[in-house]
Order: structure tokens, then sequence, then C-alpha cells
């Protein structure tokens, strides 16, 4: 196979998978590691895509690229609204406690998905998403508290020192948190440093800790770490993670659910 038919196969590849590794590559068109790395090189020096560790990702998967919250409502909503039914998995049957729901358009599934149960349940919701908090202030008979602060425009969420201080004074029960990267190395990332003091306090005040994330997410890394794989018990997306990321979760005794 010629360079450029190489070129335009990766291209795709990327266009369906969202990254591409050196190692499958390799194997994929049976040549060597070395001539992937070159491929590669030469796509990232004509803009087609970014280096990152072990292989590479569009352009426009860059650290501190974060889409509003009506670009990502257009992306993936099957996988999110599975996401969603599949992680309130973690309340089991007569669930008795409280909730908080990170903001998010995946949480916003789990919402969802817990919604229609709210009225008969004795679940008392946290949030600090205006988005979550005004879909859920409609259910009759839902018990829920938000959590204010200084409002993101971007996603709706509420962000600061008083927002990071009121939630460090809770202990709920369990936790549904959003990401924007889950990475073997880097952990669970997001753009903006705001969000990631939120979602920090979120994880450690949180008893039991449930990410939810489409398979867009797995291997990617943002520019603000806000917890390692450690950190979190569950994580419930719709593919398996690759194999770097999947031995990292497992050593980091996470449990992986699939949507």
């Amino acid at each position: 196979m010629y360079a450029t038919e190489r070129h335009e196969q990766i291209e795709r590849l990327l266009i369906a998978d969202g990254r591409v590794s050196v190692v499958s590559l390799a194997e994929r068109f049976d040549v060597t590691t070395e001539t992937i790395r070159r491929d590669l090189d030469h796509l990232e020096s004509i803009g087609v895509l970014r280096r990152v560790h072990g292989g590479a990702v569009p352009t426009d998967r860059a650290s501190t690229r974060e889409p509003s919250i009506a670009e990502r409502l257009q992306h993936h909503g099957a996988a999110k609204e599975a996401i969603g039914r599949r992680a309130l998995d973690a309340l089991g049957d007569g669930f008795r406690g409280s909730v908080f729901l990170d903001a998010g358009t995946t949480t916003g599934a789990v919402a969802a998905a817990l919604a229609p149960s709210l009225a008969q349940s004795h679940v008392e919701v946290v949030t600090h998403s205006l988005t979550l908090g005004h879909a859920l202030a409609g259910v009759p008979g839902a018990s829920l508290s938000f959590i204010g602060g200084r409002v993101r425009g971007l996603t709706a969420a509420a962000v600061g020192a008083d927002t990071v201080r009121t939630i460090q004074g809770l202990r709920p029960d369990v936790a549904f948190v959003g990401t924007n990267g889950v990475s073997a190395v880097f952990g669970l990332s997001t753009p903006d440093p705001d969000e990631a003091a939120v979602k920090r306090a979120i994880v450690q005040a949180a008893r039991r800790v449930v990410v939810v994330a489409d398979a867009e997410k797995l291997d990617a890394e943002l520019l603000v770490g806000f917890a390692a794989l450690s950190d979190i018990d569950v994580l419930v997306t719709d593919a398996a993670p690759g194999a770097e990321l999947s031995a990292a979760l497992d050593e980091a005794g996470v449990e992986v659910w699939h949507a």
C-alpha cells in the first residue's frame, strides 16, 4: 500500500473513531510503528490531526476546546440515553438517599432516566446545573436542592469559590459525574479550571462516584485534571476502553459498565 493510501485510510478512521493509535495502525497496515509515526507527523504538518501520546486525535480535540450545551446535545444522543439508563443501576432497587448530578449532557441523560421515579422515591437530588435543575424542578413530588454560584454561560453550571465551598459541606451517597476526558495517564480532565474545581469537590465529597462518558471521551486529555482513576468507583460508557486505558482502570479498581 502506498503512503497516500494509508493517509486517506487514517483520515477516515480518525473521523469514524475520534482517535487512532500507532500500534493498532501498524498492525492494521502491516507496517512498522516508525512508518506510522512518520505518517502521523505528515498528517499533523498539513493540519489533519494532532499528535498525542500513543497516537493522534482530530485537530478539534485541543486541550482547551469546549463545545457548548447546544453543540453537545447534537452528538451521541442515543449513546448518552443508554448510558443514562445503565448508570441508574448504581442506585439499585429501593434506593433511599442523596444523589448529586454534575452538569453536562450525559449527566442530563441520567437525570432524564431518573425523573419518572422521583415522585414515588425517597431520593434527594442535588445539582449545580441550571439545565438539570430546571428540568427536575418540573417533576411533581421531586425533592431537589440547587447549589448556586457564578453561572458559566457555556455550560449553564454554577462555579466559583462559593459553589465549591457548599459542595465541600455535603456528603452525597452517589455522585454522577461527567468528564471531557478519561485517560490512563492523566485521569479525568476538563478544559476549564473553574469547572474542574467544582468536579473535584464533587468527587471528593461523594461516598460513591459514577462517571458517565461516551466513547469520544475515552483516551482524551484536556487541560485541567480533576480526579485520578483511583478516585472513582464506576465508569459507564458505550464502548470498551482500549487496552492501555482498560488496564489502568482495572489497576485502579474501577468497575466498567457498558451501556
